[in-house]
């Protein structure tokens, strides 16, 4: 979502960040390290030329802590299970101009995922 119409810039950043979200969530599965999901939507963004400006984890594990095991990063070698509830955000953080991050939750089933959250699949523009 942005206020305004949003630069060409910021749409084409939304757009890698998009496709970097889908990347992730392509990769989740039960079986899958950390890592591996990381990776996957960590490429998008590194081919686009703005590898520098992801600077956080994809995501993480939600229960009761709200930021917990399993993370998904670099180095998190444990495999995902059924039953894991994990976030997938990918961003891209621009210094003094705008940063873009899309989150969607995730429940990692034995065969596949179940959607935790809903948004539009388009950006959303909010008069500014």
């Amino acid at each position: 979502m942005c206020f305004g119409p949003g630069s060409d810039d910021f749409r084409t950043v939304y757009g890698i960040v998009n496709r970097a979200q889908i990347a992730g969530i392509e990769a989740l599965q039960a079986g899958r390290t950390g890592e591996e999901v990381d990776r996957a939507a960590r490429k998008v963004i590194e081919d686009a030329g703005y590898g520098r400006y992801f600077t956080h984890r994809l995501g993480h594990g939600l229960g009761m802590d709200g930021h917990e095991q399993p993370y998904l990063v670099k180095g998190n070698r444990k495999p995902l299970v059924a039953g894991n509830s994990v976030t997938i955000e990918p961003g891209i953080y621009l210094p003094e101009k705008f940063g873009v991050r899309i989150e969607d939750d995730y429940a990692v089933l034995e065969k596949g995922l179940a959607s935790l959250s809903v948004r539009p699949g388009d950006l959303v523009v909010l008069k500014g």
